[in-house]
């Protein structure tokens, strides 16, 4: 439990720093481009987040199971992911760039919509990269992969914004800097120069898609559920809307870092753990922890949400607060789902997340229909939180049926579930 702890800590500080820089971002780009500017950069950026997920094939989880099984060797999966880069990454900024320009109604700006695909090809690099660190249990360099992004971000935020006002061309401009920067850092630090080969090893990439696209399936519909909200306001309302929706949903993401940070540390230990059954345990144990703790959190944020936002963004955005209030209690209930999600898919059952999440996703999308005609933002954070609620509350079920666990194990509070908490603190 002590090395388990520890990586936590490690990766508790890579969010920390990636919470403060997108914090700061997200500051700047509210102070200085205005809702409209902000509902304009999130519709750009919906379709190339979401392909990142979907161009990223389950690639980096494969590549974490595949080097924790010792299935194969390091240097066979660096050259398969470098193949498998090169073809995700055409076929994913093609596909984004047909959805922005004729789905999107920011579709007329093609140097706005050429900016907002330049990260996806190192943005993916990236991500096949992290797998390897995260297969070694190199929880070090894996944190550096996710936070030096985010803090250049801020960076060129700062620069582009502020001191070159360059408004909405200049905070794509910064969300292309941090992956790019990381991206040249990799190509040297892990030898990846080597490995590139028109030499197919099919065998190899064969497994790796199998494997992975099976993640890349429940990563996608669980992605799509987060960002359904979005491309529908996008389409069924005003750019308006959307940015003010945009600030208070993206305080909410910052309250899923704590479940973030324990479920990429307990997707690494549960490729290699000997007992699955006792490790489930453990993970029922950390998902009380922090639901407890982001309950509290929730509760402060609640009590705070009206002076925090307008502290942040400014009264332009005071709409932003019911948004917010309004997600709190579906992010909270979803919290289940994201800590122990990463349980099964370590087991290499990742698509029975979809049993919750695929009727959360068709729920969510029915209910934006009704509601968002009518209540513009307020009506998707309503239709978001309930579907959260729904898929957190189904998949519980669906863990305990996979795991052999009764409700009683996961929710049965102990003084000894904070007792790493309490030795850390001596």
């Amino acid at each position: 439990m002590a090395t388990f702890v520890s990586d936590v800590i490690k990766v508790g500080a890579s969010k920390l720093v990636v919470i403060i820089s997108g914090l700061f971002s997200s500051i700047i780009t509210a102070r200085y481009i205005g809702p409209e500017g902000n509902g304009l950069i999130a519709s750009l950026m919906v379709y190339p987040s979401l392909f990142l997920t979907i161009g990223s094939l389950g690639i980096r989880q494969a590549t974490t199971f595949f080097l924790g099984k010792d299935i194969f060797s390091e240097s066979q999966i660096k050259a398969a992911i470098t193949q498998v880069w090169m073809l995700t990454t055409t076929l994913s900024v093609v596909v984004s760039y047909l959805l922005i320009r004729y789905f999107s109604n920011v579709g007329e700006n093609n140097w706005l919509i050429i900016l907002s695909l330049l990260p996806i090809p190192f943005g993916l690099f990236n991500m096949y990269n992290s797998g390897i660190f995260l297969g070694k249990n190199d929880i070090n360099t894996f944190n550096k992969i996710n936070w030096i992004p985010s803090a250049v971000v801020a960076v060129l935020m700062f620069i582009f914004l502020i001191g070159l006002r360059m408004g909405v061309e200049g905070a794509m401009l910064a969300t292309v800097g941090g992956p790019l920067f990381m991206f040249v850092v990799l190509i040297f630090r892990n030898d990846f120069l080597g490995y590139l080969s028109m030499r197919f090893n099919w065998a190899i990439i064969k497994q790796m898609l199998n494997l992975g696209s099976v993640y890349a399936t429940a990563l996608f519909v669980i992605n799509l559920n987060y960002r359904i909200d979005v491309i529908l306001l996008d389409k069924l309302s005003t750019s308006y809307e959307l940015g003010i929706y945009a600030k208070g949903a993206g305080i909410t993401q910052y309250l899923w870092q704590i479940p973030m940070l324990l479920s990429t540390v307990v997707f690494a230990r549960s490729v290699s753990s000997k007992n699955s059954k006792q490790f489930s345990f453990k993970v029922a144990q950390l998902m009380r922890v922090s639901f407890l703790l982001i309950g509290l959190a929730s509760f402060v944020l609640y009590l705070c949400s009206k002076f925090l936002i307008i502290t942040m963004y400014g009264v332009e955005f005071k709409e932003s607060v019911a948004i917010l209030n309004l997600l709190l209690p579906g992010v909270l209930i979803l919290t289940i789902f994201k800590v122990m999600n990463m349980d099964l898919a370590g087991k290499g059952r990742p698509l029975s997340s979809l049993k919750a999440m695929l009727p959360a996703l068709f729920l969510n999308i029915v209910l934006n229909f009704i509601f968002i005609p009518n209540y513009g933002a307020i009506g998707a954070a309503i239709s978001s939180t309930i579907s959260y609620a729904f898929g957190g509350l189904v998949f519980m079920l669906v863990y305990c049926k996979e795991t052999d666990l009764r409700l009683k194990d996961l929710w049965h509070f102990k003084m000894s579930d904070f007792d790493f908490l309490l030795n850390r603190l001596k």
